[in-house]
Protein backbone atom coordinates (compact mmCIF):
# COMPACT_ATOMS: atom_id res chain seq x y z
CA UNK A 1 0.00 0.00 0.00
CA UNK A 2 1.21 2.99 -0.45
CA UNK A 3 1.28 5.99 2.01
CA UNK A 4 0.68 9.78 0.72
CA UNK A 5 2.01 12.53 3.01
CA UNK A 6 -0.43 14.82 3.16
CA UNK A 7 0.39 18.25 2.06
CA UNK A 8 0.13 20.98 4.80
CA UNK A 9 -1.02 23.87 3.33
CA UNK A 10 1.18 27.10 3.96
CA UNK A 11 0.44 29.53 7.13
CA UNK A 12 -0.98 32.81 4.64
CA UNK A 13 -0.05 35.70 3.93
CA UNK A 14 -1.08 37.92 7.16
CA UNK A 15 0.87 35.11 9.12
CA UNK A 16 3.81 36.02 7.14
CA UNK A 17 3.79 39.17 8.04
CA UNK A 18 2.52 38.50 11.50
CA UNK A 19 6.04 36.72 11.31
CA UNK A 20 8.08 39.78 10.03
CA UNK A 21 7.20 41.79 12.54
CA UNK A 22 7.98 39.34 15.09
CA UNK A 23 11.23 38.38 13.63
CA UNK A 24 12.46 42.79 12.96
CA UNK A 25 10.86 43.32 17.06
CA UNK A 26 13.05 40.03 18.28
CA UNK A 27 16.02 41.51 16.51
CA UNK A 28 15.61 44.69 17.82
CA UNK A 29 15.38 43.39 21.58
CA UNK A 30 18.10 41.31 21.20
CA UNK A 31 20.15 44.09 20.04
CA UNK A 32 18.53 46.21 22.88
CA UNK A 33 19.13 43.02 25.56
CA UNK A 34 23.37 43.48 25.06
CA UNK A 35 23.48 47.37 24.43
CA UNK A 36 21.22 47.98 27.47
CA UNK A 37 23.28 46.48 30.56
CA UNK A 38 26.35 47.39 28.36
CA UNK A 39 25.70 51.58 27.96
CA UNK A 40 25.20 50.76 32.43
CA UNK A 41 28.44 48.97 32.64
CA UNK A 42 30.53 50.82 30.72
CA UNK A 43 29.45 54.14 30.17
CA UNK A 44 28.22 54.69 33.67
CA UNK A 45 30.56 52.35 35.00
CA UNK A 46 27.41 50.78 36.71
CA UNK A 47 28.08 48.66 40.10
CA UNK A 48 26.94 44.60 40.40
CA UNK A 49 23.76 46.02 42.55
CA UNK A 50 23.69 49.11 39.80
CA UNK A 51 23.43 46.31 36.86
CA UNK A 52 20.60 44.10 38.82
CA UNK A 53 18.93 47.30 39.13
CA UNK A 54 19.01 47.93 35.29
CA UNK A 55 17.53 43.80 35.45
CA UNK A 56 15.02 45.16 37.80
CA UNK A 57 14.00 48.23 35.91
CA UNK A 58 13.94 45.95 32.63
CA UNK A 59 11.25 43.74 34.09
CA UNK A 60 9.72 44.78 37.00
CA UNK A 61 6.24 46.16 34.92
CA UNK A 62 5.58 42.10 34.02
CA UNK A 63 5.39 42.59 38.09
CA UNK A 64 3.44 45.60 38.10
CA UNK A 65 1.40 45.85 35.03
CA UNK A 66 0.46 42.51 33.29
CA UNK A 67 -2.68 41.70 35.26
CA UNK A 68 -4.07 45.01 34.77
CA UNK A 69 -2.90 44.71 31.20
CA UNK A 70 -4.52 41.58 30.29
CA UNK A 71 -7.74 42.95 31.52
CA UNK A 72 -7.22 45.93 29.08
CA UNK A 73 -6.27 43.51 25.83
CA UNK A 74 -9.01 40.96 26.53
CA UNK A 75 -11.23 44.05 26.30
CA UNK A 76 -9.52 45.73 22.94
CA UNK A 77 -9.08 44.35 19.50
CA UNK A 78 -5.48 43.18 19.97
CA UNK A 79 -3.63 44.41 16.88
CA UNK A 80 -4.07 48.22 17.13
CA UNK A 81 -2.28 47.71 20.90
CA UNK A 82 0.64 45.94 18.92
CA UNK A 83 1.06 48.80 16.45
CA UNK A 84 1.00 51.14 19.82
CA UNK A 85 3.10 49.44 21.99
CA UNK A 86 5.99 48.98 18.77
CA UNK A 87 5.57 53.03 17.67
CA UNK A 88 6.22 54.08 21.72
CA UNK A 89 9.01 51.88 22.21
CA UNK A 90 10.77 53.50 19.00
CA UNK A 91 10.13 57.02 20.40
CA UNK A 92 11.46 56.04 23.87
CA UNK A 93 14.56 54.62 22.20
CA UNK A 94 15.30 57.51 20.75
CA UNK A 95 15.23 59.66 23.38
CA UNK A 96 17.02 57.79 24.87
CA UNK A 97 19.43 57.51 22.09
CA UNK A 98 19.45 61.81 22.39
CA UNK A 99 19.76 61.79 26.09
CA UNK A 100 23.25 59.98 26.32
CA UNK A 101 25.01 61.29 23.10
CA UNK A 102 24.40 64.91 24.83
CA UNK A 103 25.83 63.76 28.01
CA UNK A 104 22.87 64.45 30.22
CA UNK A 105 22.25 60.16 30.66
CA UNK A 106 22.50 59.50 35.00
CA UNK A 107 21.67 56.27 36.10
CA UNK A 108 17.87 57.19 37.40
CA UNK A 109 17.01 58.46 33.86
CA UNK A 110 17.98 55.22 32.05
CA UNK A 111 16.21 53.40 34.85
CA UNK A 112 13.35 55.37 33.77
CA UNK A 113 13.07 55.22 30.75
CA UNK A 114 13.89 51.57 31.00
CA UNK A 115 10.90 51.11 33.23
CA UNK A 116 8.54 52.64 30.13
CA UNK A 117 9.84 50.66 27.60
CA UNK A 118 9.22 47.82 29.52
CA UNK A 119 5.94 48.82 30.13
CA UNK A 120 4.86 49.05 26.43
CA UNK A 121 6.72 45.97 26.19
CA UNK A 122 4.46 44.19 28.62
CA UNK A 123 1.62 45.36 26.51
CA UNK A 124 2.83 43.95 23.64
CA UNK A 125 3.53 40.46 24.91
CA UNK A 126 0.37 39.94 26.67
CA UNK A 127 -1.31 41.16 23.05
CA UNK A 128 0.60 39.59 20.65
CA UNK A 129 0.41 36.01 22.02
CA UNK A 130 -3.65 36.58 22.00
CA UNK A 131 -3.42 37.98 18.15
CA UNK A 132 -2.10 34.22 17.07
CA UNK A 133 -5.30 32.52 17.32
CA UNK A 134 -6.97 35.65 15.08
CA UNK A 135 -4.49 34.65 12.13
CA UNK A 136 -4.03 31.06 12.19
CA UNK A 137 -6.27 27.92 13.11
CA UNK A 138 -6.13 26.38 15.97
CA UNK A 139 -4.80 23.31 14.42
CA UNK A 140 -2.15 25.17 12.68
CA UNK A 141 -0.62 26.25 16.31
CA UNK A 142 1.95 24.64 17.19
CA UNK A 143 3.26 25.12 13.82
CA UNK A 144 3.13 28.60 13.82
CA UNK A 145 4.58 28.99 17.59
CA UNK A 146 7.25 26.71 16.13
CA UNK A 147 7.72 28.77 12.82
CA UNK A 148 7.62 32.14 15.29
CA UNK A 149 10.09 30.32 18.08
CA UNK A 150 12.85 29.31 15.10
CA UNK A 151 12.56 32.88 13.73
CA UNK A 152 13.35 34.55 17.90
CA UNK A 153 16.30 32.16 18.03
CA UNK A 154 17.41 32.91 14.64
CA UNK A 155 17.09 36.82 15.98
CA UNK A 156 19.45 35.29 18.53
CA UNK A 157 22.09 34.85 16.43
CA UNK A 158 22.25 37.63 14.36
CA UNK A 159 21.14 39.97 17.60
CA UNK A 160 24.46 39.71 19.83
CA UNK A 161 26.69 39.67 17.44
CA UNK A 162 24.95 42.76 15.50
CA UNK A 163 24.62 44.85 19.17
CA UNK A 164 28.25 43.53 19.89
CA UNK A 165 29.25 45.16 16.68
CA UNK A 166 27.40 48.64 17.05
CA UNK A 167 28.60 48.80 20.43
CA UNK A 168 32.14 48.39 19.95
CA UNK A 169 32.67 51.13 16.67
CA UNK A 170 29.35 53.32 17.46
CA UNK A 171 29.49 53.15 21.28
CA UNK A 172 26.00 51.68 22.91
CA UNK A 173 23.87 54.73 22.69
CA UNK A 174 24.04 54.86 18.71
CA UNK A 175 23.23 50.88 18.71
CA UNK A 176 20.02 51.61 20.42
CA UNK A 177 18.83 53.40 17.12
CA UNK A 178 18.71 50.03 15.07
CA UNK A 179 16.27 48.46 17.64
CA UNK A 180 13.84 51.41 16.97
CA UNK A 181 13.85 51.26 13.29
CA UNK A 182 13.30 47.59 14.11
CA UNK A 183 10.33 48.39 15.82
CA UNK A 184 8.95 50.76 13.63
CA UNK A 185 9.05 48.18 10.68
CA UNK A 186 6.89 45.85 13.25
CA UNK A 187 4.80 48.64 13.50
CA UNK A 188 4.28 48.77 9.77
CA UNK A 189 3.88 44.96 9.00
CA UNK A 190 0.86 44.81 11.60
CA UNK A 191 -0.58 47.34 9.84
CA UNK A 192 -0.88 45.08 6.83
CA UNK A 193 -2.48 42.52 8.71
CA UNK A 194 -6.20 41.99 7.33
CA UNK A 195 -6.99 38.94 9.32
CA UNK A 196 -10.64 40.07 11.20
CA UNK A 197 -10.48 39.39 15.14
CA UNK A 198 -13.63 38.78 17.36
CA UNK A 199 -14.72 41.86 19.09
CA UNK A 200 -14.29 42.02 22.54
CA UNK A 201 -17.24 40.63 24.50
CA UNK A 202 -19.20 44.11 26.79
CA UNK A 203 -18.50 43.27 29.84
CA UNK A 204 -20.76 44.62 32.50
CA UNK A 205 -17.95 43.60 35.25
CA UNK A 206 -15.33 45.38 36.70
CA UNK A 207 -11.91 45.14 35.99
CA UNK A 208 -11.11 43.64 39.07
CA UNK A 209 -13.79 40.65 38.35
CA UNK A 210 -12.09 40.11 35.30
CA UNK A 211 -8.91 40.09 36.65
CA UNK A 212 -9.79 37.93 38.99
CA UNK A 213 -11.31 35.51 36.91
CA UNK A 214 -8.52 34.75 34.40
CA UNK A 215 -6.21 34.40 37.90
CA UNK A 216 -8.99 31.96 39.05
CA UNK A 217 -8.67 30.12 35.38
CA UNK A 218 -4.81 29.40 35.74
CA UNK A 219 -4.51 28.56 39.03
CA UNK A 220 -7.76 25.73 38.60
CA UNK A 221 -6.13 24.09 35.60
CA UNK A 222 -3.01 21.92 36.95
CA UNK A 223 -1.17 21.86 33.55
CA UNK A 224 -1.37 25.48 32.95
CA UNK A 225 0.08 25.66 37.53
CA UNK A 226 2.95 23.40 36.37
CA UNK A 227 3.95 25.84 33.51
CA UNK A 228 3.92 28.67 35.26
CA UNK A 229 6.16 27.45 37.82
CA UNK A 230 8.52 25.73 35.10
CA UNK A 231 9.14 29.13 34.00
CA UNK A 232 9.31 31.02 37.04
CA UNK A 233 11.33 28.97 38.49
CA UNK A 234 13.74 29.49 36.00
CA UNK A 235 13.20 33.03 34.68
CA UNK A 236 14.48 33.98 38.24
CA UNK A 237 17.66 32.58 38.27
CA UNK A 238 18.85 32.36 35.23
CA UNK A 239 18.19 36.05 35.30
CA UNK A 240 20.40 35.94 38.78
CA UNK A 241 22.91 34.43 36.70
CA UNK A 242 22.16 36.50 33.47
CA UNK A 243 23.32 39.88 35.30
CA UNK A 244 26.54 38.83 37.16
CA UNK A 245 27.63 37.09 33.50
CA UNK A 246 27.94 40.55 32.12
CA UNK A 247 30.09 41.85 34.91
CA UNK A 248 31.95 38.34 34.81
CA UNK A 249 32.74 38.79 31.48
CA UNK A 250 33.45 42.35 31.11
CA UNK A 251 35.68 42.87 34.45
CA UNK A 252 37.19 39.73 35.68
CA UNK A 253 37.75 37.42 31.92
CA UNK A 254 38.49 40.53 29.80
CA UNK A 255 35.98 40.13 27.13
CA UNK A 256 34.80 42.67 25.47
CA UNK A 257 31.49 43.77 24.04
CA UNK A 258 32.06 41.87 20.16
CA UNK A 259 33.67 38.79 22.21
CA UNK A 260 29.53 38.90 24.44
CA UNK A 261 27.84 39.46 20.80
CA UNK A 262 29.99 36.64 19.12
CA UNK A 263 29.18 34.39 22.18
CA UNK A 264 25.49 35.13 22.57
CA UNK A 265 25.00 35.14 18.56
CA UNK A 266 26.71 31.50 18.45
CA UNK A 267 25.03 30.20 21.31
CA UNK A 268 21.74 30.75 19.76
CA UNK A 269 22.15 28.27 17.14
CA UNK A 270 21.04 25.83 19.54
CA UNK A 271 17.90 27.64 19.92
CA UNK A 272 17.46 27.60 16.39
CA UNK A 273 17.70 23.72 16.40
CA UNK A 274 15.11 23.79 19.86
CA UNK A 275 12.80 25.59 17.84
CA UNK A 276 12.80 24.01 14.73
CA UNK A 277 12.79 20.67 16.21
CA UNK A 278 9.73 21.02 18.73
CA UNK A 279 6.99 19.77 16.90
CA UNK A 280 8.73 16.65 15.62
CA UNK A 281 10.26 16.26 18.97
CA UNK A 282 7.04 16.45 20.48
CA UNK A 283 5.47 13.83 18.06
CA UNK A 284 7.81 11.48 18.49
CA UNK A 285 8.47 11.60 21.70
CA UNK A 286 6.25 13.10 24.08
CA UNK A 287 5.14 16.37 24.93
CA UNK A 288 6.18 14.98 28.80
CA UNK A 289 9.71 13.63 28.07
CA UNK A 290 10.28 16.49 26.10
CA UNK A 291 9.89 19.13 29.09
CA UNK A 292 11.35 17.02 31.44
CA UNK A 293 14.46 17.00 29.53
CA UNK A 294 14.65 20.50 28.04
CA UNK A 295 14.08 21.34 31.82
CA UNK A 296 17.54 19.26 32.70
CA UNK A 297 19.41 20.54 28.97
CA UNK A 298 18.30 24.22 30.16
CA UNK A 299 18.93 24.44 33.36
CA UNK A 300 21.95 22.05 34.48
CA UNK A 301 24.50 23.40 32.03
CA UNK A 302 24.47 26.54 33.74
CA UNK A 303 26.43 25.28 35.99
CA UNK A 304 29.18 25.27 33.85
CA UNK A 305 29.64 29.06 33.93
CA UNK A 306 31.68 29.85 37.43
CA UNK A 307 34.53 26.99 36.30
CA UNK A 308 35.18 29.49 33.36
CA UNK A 309 38.35 30.96 34.09
CA UNK A 310 40.68 34.40 33.86
CA UNK A 311 43.42 31.92 33.51
CA UNK A 312 42.11 30.65 30.19
CA UNK A 313 43.01 32.10 26.81
CA UNK A 314 40.52 34.60 25.37
CA UNK A 315 39.44 32.05 22.65
CA UNK A 316 38.77 29.04 25.09
CA UNK A 317 36.91 30.84 27.46
CA UNK A 318 34.91 32.27 24.47
CA UNK A 319 34.82 28.98 23.10
CA UNK A 320 33.23 27.21 26.39
CA UNK A 321 30.53 30.35 26.93
CA UNK A 322 28.88 28.73 23.17
CA UNK A 323 29.19 25.67 24.40
CA UNK A 324 27.02 26.36 27.39
CA UNK A 325 24.69 28.63 25.44
CA UNK A 326 24.37 26.55 22.83
CA UNK A 327 22.71 23.58 24.65
CA UNK A 328 21.00 26.29 27.31
CA UNK A 329 19.28 27.88 23.89
CA UNK A 330 17.76 24.42 22.63
CA UNK A 331 16.42 23.52 25.80
CA UNK A 332 14.78 27.05 26.05
CA UNK A 333 13.79 27.17 22.87
CA UNK A 334 11.96 23.62 22.43
CA UNK A 335 10.39 24.07 25.89
CA UNK A 336 9.22 27.35 25.16
CA UNK A 337 7.42 26.26 21.58
CA UNK A 338 5.27 23.24 23.87
CA UNK A 339 4.85 25.40 26.50
CA UNK A 340 2.98 28.21 24.38
CA UNK A 341 1.03 25.65 22.37
CA UNK A 342 -0.24 23.66 25.50
CA UNK A 343 -1.39 27.01 26.91
CA UNK A 344 -3.27 28.01 23.48
CA UNK A 345 -4.26 25.06 23.76
CA UNK A 346 -6.03 24.93 27.33
CA UNK A 347 -7.79 28.71 26.94
CA UNK A 348 -10.41 30.20 25.55
CA UNK A 349 -10.46 32.90 23.33
CA UNK A 350 -12.19 35.25 25.34
CA UNK A 351 -9.64 34.67 28.39
CA UNK A 352 -6.30 34.42 26.59
CA UNK A 353 -5.26 38.26 27.13
CA UNK A 354 -6.10 37.40 30.90
CA UNK A 355 -3.99 34.23 30.87
CA UNK A 356 -0.96 35.34 28.89
CA UNK A 357 -1.32 38.36 31.63
CA UNK A 358 -1.27 35.68 34.62
CA UNK A 359 1.57 33.29 32.63
CA UNK A 360 3.63 36.65 32.48
CA UNK A 361 3.21 38.53 35.59
CA UNK A 362 4.49 35.37 37.58
CA UNK A 363 7.10 34.33 34.66
CA UNK A 364 8.37 37.64 33.73
CA UNK A 365 8.18 39.10 37.41
CA UNK A 366 10.17 37.10 39.42
CA UNK A 367 12.59 38.27 36.51
CA UNK A 368 12.69 41.26 38.08
CA UNK A 369 13.52 39.83 41.43
CA UNK A 370 16.03 37.33 39.94
CA UNK A 371 18.01 40.59 38.65
CA UNK A 372 17.75 42.49 42.39
CA UNK A 373 19.02 39.55 44.19
CA UNK A 374 21.62 38.03 41.55
CA UNK A 375 23.07 42.27 42.07
CA UNK A 376 23.10 41.63 45.92
CA UNK A 377 25.08 38.04 45.45
CA UNK A 378 27.30 39.43 43.68
CA UNK A 379 28.30 42.48 45.70
CA UNK A 380 28.41 40.32 48.44
CA UNK A 381 29.83 37.15 47.73
CA UNK A 382 31.61 38.39 44.09
CA UNK A 383 30.46 37.70 40.66
CA UNK A 384 31.83 34.53 40.06
CA UNK A 385 30.82 32.95 43.52
CA UNK A 386 26.73 35.48 43.23
CA UNK A 387 27.28 32.19 39.62
CA UNK A 388 27.52 29.88 41.36
CA UNK A 389 24.87 29.98 43.75
CA UNK A 390 22.09 31.12 40.80
CA UNK A 391 23.33 27.92 39.58
CA UNK A 392 22.28 25.30 42.88
CA UNK A 393 18.72 27.44 42.18
CA UNK A 394 18.20 26.81 39.06
CA UNK A 395 18.23 23.33 39.38
CA UNK A 396 15.30 23.62 40.85
CA UNK A 397 13.49 23.69 37.80
CA UNK A 398 14.24 19.73 37.04
CA UNK A 399 12.45 18.95 39.92
CA UNK A 400 9.49 20.90 39.78
CA UNK A 401 8.82 19.77 35.79
CA UNK A 402 9.93 16.13 36.49
CA UNK A 403 6.79 16.22 39.45
CA UNK A 404 4.48 17.88 37.84
CA UNK A 405 1.37 16.59 35.51
CA UNK A 406 3.23 17.33 32.48
CA UNK A 407 5.66 14.51 32.67
CA UNK A 408 2.58 12.35 31.94
CA UNK A 409 1.39 14.20 28.92
CA UNK A 410 1.90 12.38 25.50
CA UNK A 411 0.23 14.27 22.86
CA UNK A 412 -0.41 18.29 23.34
CA UNK A 413 -4.12 17.99 20.94
CA UNK A 414 -5.21 15.74 24.00
CA UNK A 415 -4.92 18.67 26.53
CA UNK A 416 -6.91 20.68 23.84
CA UNK A 417 -10.72 22.00 25.17
CA UNK A 418 -13.18 20.49 23.76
Amino acid sequence: MNHVTPIRKELGRDFRRFWLAQTTSAVGSQVGDLAVPLLAVVVLHATAVEAGLVGVARWLPFLLLALPLGVFVDRQRRRPVLVIADLARAALLIALVVVAVTGALTLPALLGLIFVIGSFTVAFEVAYQSFLPAVVARDELERANGRLQATASAAQVGGPGLGGWLVQTLTAPWALLAQAVTYVVSAAALLGIRSSEHGPIRERRGALAQLREGLRYVRGDRYLVSLVGFSAIYNLFAQWITVLLLVYAVRELGLTAGHLGLIFSLGAVGAVIGATAAPASARRFGVGPVLVACAGAESLVLAAIPFVDAMWSTPVIVAALVAVFVINGAGTSLSSVVALTLRQLRTPDELLGRVNATVRWISYGVVAIGAGLGGLAGEALGARAGIAVGCVGVALTVVWVAASPLRTVRDAASLALR
